[in-house]
């Protein structure tokens, strides 16, 4: 789109104090609202069911801005922002917050603004949250079970849980070593059991993995009723790092860990900004051909072979015509998205 110089929103000035617009008195979580209507309209009719990936990532941060706080595990100050994603990669929400882990009472509030914003839209609709360890709580899984939320969460492994695969791991290891040629060797099991600080005993699934690099195991917490373990496990949460890809491109490609200003609700709303670049750029691929590389394309790939490229725009009375240089390379894909596109009102 293309703005002639007396309807511009702003001049370059202003746009770098963008603190200067954003309702400072307001806490970053109280406005924190998620993107729902464009979840909502995105969709050609009501979802029976949705999956929700909740994660956090490390922003580093190099000056005095507000809710700042020193993280150990990377030796930097910087926030640790809580996004949402659901598992076609629509952008639902984040939330600036200090660099730390969240609490099971900062998760449920957060949950319950979350699940306040998608029953407003689609009141009967299923839901299933996915995370890792971190946002395994008491204070969530009783707040899944109370508003009929399914869930899968990755659990931390204790002596507790060890315990129960102990012969399962013996025998996995004995299996790889007897033939280490077959590759890998990957058993499950089940069981149920919970922490102290659980209301109730919960559905555990034991991953056990032999290889060169020794046993490793891996547990997740469900309330499903999927009878196959492995499918449930590999299935179904392990398509929750997906999401971890989505917060790679929403960062890398989009810069959204710029968060330099001061206060910070200016910073959340940069969050949200970038947050609308991530929509146009996963509108964009949506819109492409299905079997195209360009359906699967990395932002970055779509920016600068899409988007970022010579042109000599000519506005005119009543259009504006864009002329390419012949040798522009994916000229059939533009004129594609181009048709795609819906013609702006005036």
């Amino acid at each position: 789109m293309i703005f002639r110089p007396q309807t511009a929103i702003c001049v370059r000035s202003r746009r770098s104090r963008v603190w200067k617009i954003c309702p400072t008195p307001a806490p970053c979580c109280a406005w924190a609202t998620p993107w729902s209507t464009s979840i909502a309209n995105s969709f050609t009719q009501v979802p029976k069911r949705i999956t929700l990936d909740i994660d956090d990532t490390f922003d580093a941060v190099h000056g005095g801005q507000q809710l700042r706080l020193f993280n150990a595990h990377y030796d930097e100050y910087g926030f640790q922002p809580i996004v949402v994603f659901d598992g076609a990669g629509r952008f639902v929400t984040a939330i600036l917050r200090p660099a730390s882990r969240p609490s099971g009472k900062e998760i449920r509030a957060f949950l319950r603004r979350l699940l306040l914003a998608v029953r407003s839209h689609w009141p009967k609709t299923e839901i299933l949250l996915r995370g890792d360890s971190h946002y395994c709580t008491p204070e969530t899984i009783d707040f899944c079970r109370a508003n009929g939320l399914d869930f899968v969460f990755g659990v931390a492994p204790t002596s507790t849980l060890r315990a129960h695969i102990l012969a399962l791991k013996a025998k996995a290891t004995a299996t790889f070593e007897a033939t280490p040629k077959n590759g890998k060797v990957r058993r499950f099991k089940e069981f149920l059991d919970g922490a102290q600080s659980w209301s109730r005993v919960e559905r555990i699934i034991a991953r056990v993995e032999a290889s060169a690099d020794g046993p490793d195991t891996r547990f997740v917490v469900t309330n499903l009723t999927t009878r196959n373990a492995r499918r449930l496990y590999e299935d179904v949460y392990c398509r929750r790092g997906q999401a971890e890809n989505h917060i790679k491109s929403w960062k890398t490609h989009l810069a959204a860990d710029r968060t330099s200003c001061m206060k910070a609700s200016a910073n959340q709303l940069r969050l949200f900004l970038h947050a609308g670049a991530y929509w146009l750029m996963w509108g964009l691929r949506q819109s492409m051909p299905r079997r195209s590389m360009w359906r699967v394309a990395q932002f970055d790939t779509l920016r600068l072979r899409l988007i970022k490229i010579a042109a000599r725009v000519v506005e005119m009375k009543t259009m504006i015509r864009i002329h390419l240089p012949t040798s522009c390379c994916g000229q059939d894909i533009l004129r594609f998205a181009l048709e795609k596109i819906p013609r702006l009102a005036t």
